[in-house]
């Protein structure tokens, strides 16, 4: 507890320790003085004077008292003071909206451990990496929904991505809505006053609408236009034979499960960029680029503040000065 202490102390006026060189001198002092001040009487034996009580015992405690209150004294001048460092991250952050794909293709095993689990994971670390930007969840496949809106707290976004599972897909109609998804993160990222705001939409699948289906992808992006929203769009899946994660059953992908065209019309008008994410590592190396496109100003500020603590050292002095001259007047009282 002690050593805990004194990891945050800091001393102000250290020089002040240099008194410190005091101390042997005033023992050698105290030594030499008592030496002096026994009496010298010839006898023919000891034996009889060779008598110990607790007060011939405790007989320098007066001196060493007083060197522990000198001790307090210095340290008190060296003017301890206890230490925190707090640090805080600011800057001008950006906006973003992740709208994420959750329709039953999204268990498809073609990018280990499943193409749904890959993006859930490279979400998350992208999100860490982005200290003071505000992000939001919204998630769609025959319907779309806000899993999450722009908040700059980061552990709850973490645990909204880290719950993503295809069941949530269940709740919503079947489908792959791209327009909807895009519809519905451009509104909710569009009232924020952020001078940037990006939404970042990962498919695996092109439009696929029932009759519900409310905005076409070529309207939303319409909007994301007129609202100044920048979209960058990730087609994922590796285009080969896969496991279904929900069936468990082979399939043989074809290479136009993408509308990649639509995808990179909707990056291109709004002034992001297309990606084709075939494994993780390519997804990965994906969000990296987009994070390095999208930089945000953070400035990391450290504030050290200090308290005072030389007050204890000085009641301790006095506390021990006190009992020396307690011990002077009572149980080493000298009579003239």
């Amino acid at each position: 507890m002690v050593y805990e202490w004194f990891r945050n102390i800091d001393f102000a006026w250290p020089e002040n320790f240099l008194l410190l060189g005091l101390l042997p001198l005033l023992i050698w002092h105290y030594l030499r003085t008592q030496y002096k001040a026994r009496g010298a009487v010839l006898v023919t034996t000891t034996n009889t004077l060779q008598v110990t009580t607790a007060k011939t015992k405790l007989r320098h405690t007066v001196f060493i008292l007083r060197l522990l209150a000198i001790t307090s004294i210095i340290v008190a001048l060296a003017r301890p003071q206890e230490r925190s460092d707090i640090q805080k991250t600011q800057g001008e952050g950006i906006d973003i909206m992740l709208c994420i794909d959750v329709s039953g293709s999204m268990g498809e095993r073609d990018i280990p451990p499943s193409r749904m689990e890959a993006a859930k994971q490279v979400a998350e670390d992208f999100v860490r990496n982005r200290p003071v930007d505000r992000i939001g969840l919204v998630i769609f496949s025959g319907e779309s929904f806000t899993k999450c809106p722009i908040t700059p707290d980061k552990n709850t976004l973490i645990k909204q991505i880290r719950s993503l599972d295809l069941r949530d897909g269940g709740y919503l109609e079947q489908g792959t809505l791209i327009g909807e998804g895009l519809a519905t993160a451009v509104d909710r990222i569009s009232s924020s006053n952020a001078k940037s705001q990006i939404v970042i939409l990962l498919t695996d699948g092109k439009e696929d609408a029932p009759v519900t289906r409310l905005i076409d992808p070529l309207a939303a992006l319409e909007i994301a236009k007129v609202k100044g929203v920048k979209v960058y769009t990730i087609g994922m899946g590796a285009g080969a034979a896969s496991t279904s994660e929900l069936s468990g059953e082979t399939n043989k992908a074809t290479d136009d499960f993408l509308d990649e065209g639509l995808l990179n019309k909707i990056a291109v008008e709004t002034g992001g960029l297309f990606f084709r994410a075939t494994n993780k590592k390519a997804l990965t190396d994906i969000y990296a680029s987009i994070d390095k496109l999208e930089k945000s100003k953070v400035e990391l500020v450290t504030y050290k503040r200090f308290k005072e603590q030389y007050i204890p050292f000085l009641l301790a002095a006095l506390a021990f000065l006190l009992l020396e001259q307690l011990l002077r007047m009572t149980v080493f009282r000298r009579l003239p």
